[in-house]
């Protein structure tokens, strides 16, 4: 009976410290979305390997689809979170940059003919120079965060508000087509690869963005300013480049995203192309229990949130929830989250978890 108390005892503890990690918050909406899955349809976890147009193996499932679409928030969750920590806010401007730098490539690669041939520039240009275009943008709102003391969503507000006409100016509102089928391949297949290729994309930007946050500073000085700005100042930091820098990050990786959104369709949509994606990027940071205050922050948490946010998105979907209404069930989620965050609720969940330890210990006893 005494070794039964103390098995509860310890499965308790361990139970105890992965509530108290960061990331136990994905991972447990994880596996609750995982269970309802599981029990609702089975099927939904089914992987098939058929063909694509071109005769090329590719892999076909509901959990590919996770893969494939929940990188490139992945990608977009790595610079929201940076932004988050070290401002305390959040850029709602990321889906019309996206439209905005995809325009850019488009451009670039169709030049004046908006249906050409042949690509009138190499792609590995047409993305640098939408890179540089996306980290001005980028810069822009960061100045007016950092240096006018504007608040994240209002500063962001105004690209949010002009940036997908500034899309559809830069192609003079004409649809350009890319028939070269090379340029698919970043938002497709490899051939002989059958694995969607944003995933290994994403995966090369969190393997990038690892080594910058363990060999540099960067992690250390976003926190420090998101924490305390007139301490890390004091302490010989420039708040206002911290702050400006980790917008020009989120404009690089607006870059990647828009890539893989134009190369998915060779074409653009102005007013659709990733319509509410801001939403699911900032989402995907406080599920990964990051203070949307600013502060600490978890990159693995928050990378792992927009894997999880795809997979509620693919659910809803899964069960015929229209797209119109995917807002509102989120949304429930965003309370979810903004109620448990909250320092009230955290302290008395902290004392009952006290007063159930305190229970086996007297058990023990």
């Amino acid at each position: 009976m005494q070794n039964n108390v103390k098995n509860k005892s310890k499965i308790s503890e361990v139970l105890g410290r992965l509530a108290g990690q960061q990331i136990f918050i994905p991972i447990a909406a994880l596996l609750l979305l995982a269970i309802f899955n599981l029990i609702m349809d089975p099927s939904f976890y089914t992987v098939t390997l058929g063909h694509n147009n071109a005769g090329d193996p590719v892999l076909s499932g509901y959990l590919i689809t996770i893969l494939d679409y929940g990188s490139e928030l992945a990608i977009l969750a790595i610079g929201m979170t940076l932004v988050t920590a070290a401002t305390g806010g959040q850029d709602i401007s990321v889906g019309a940059a996206i439209a905005i730098s995809g325009s850019v490539i488009l451009r670039v690669l169709c030049g004046t003919d908006s249906r050409p041939d042949t690509l009138q520039a190499p792609i590995i240009v047409a993305f640098l120079i939408s890179c540089v275009v996306a980290m001005l943008f980028g810069a822009f709102n960061g100045a007016l965060v950092a240096y006018f003391k504007i608040q994240p969503m209002v500063a962001t507000l105004i690209l949010f508000t002009a940036g997908r006409s500034i899309a559809a100016w830069i192609n003079n509102n004409e649809l350009p087509i890319v028939s070269d089928k090379t340029f698919t391949y970043f938002g497709g297949f490899i051939p002989g690869i059958p694995i969607p290729t944003p995933f290994f994309i994403a995966a090369a930007c969190m393997i990038v963005t690892a080594l910058v946050l363990k060999f540099t500073n960067l992690r250390l000085y976003t926190q420090a300013v998101g924490i305390n700005e007139s301490s890390s100042r004091l302490n010989g930091l420039n708040p206002q480049f911290i702050k400006f820098l980790t917008f020009v990050i989120l404009g690089l990786c607006v870059a990647v995203a828009g890539l893989i959104k134009v190369s998915r369709l060779s074409s653009i949509n102005y007013s659709v192309i990733a319509k509410d994606i801001e939403m699911d990027a900032i989402l995907a940071v406080a599920l990964g229990g990051n203070a949307l205050s600013g502060g600490k922050f978890n990159m693995t948490a928050s990378i792992l949130g927009a894997y999880v946010i795809q997979f509620l998105t693919t659910t809803l979907y899964k069960f015929n929830v229209q797209s119109d209404a995917l807002s509102a069930y989120k949304a429930v989620v965003v309370i979810l989250l903004v109620v448990l965050s909250a320092p009230i609720v955290r302290e008395k969940c902290s004392a009952l978890w006290k007063k159930i330890k305190g229970t086996h210990a007297k058990e023990v006893a």
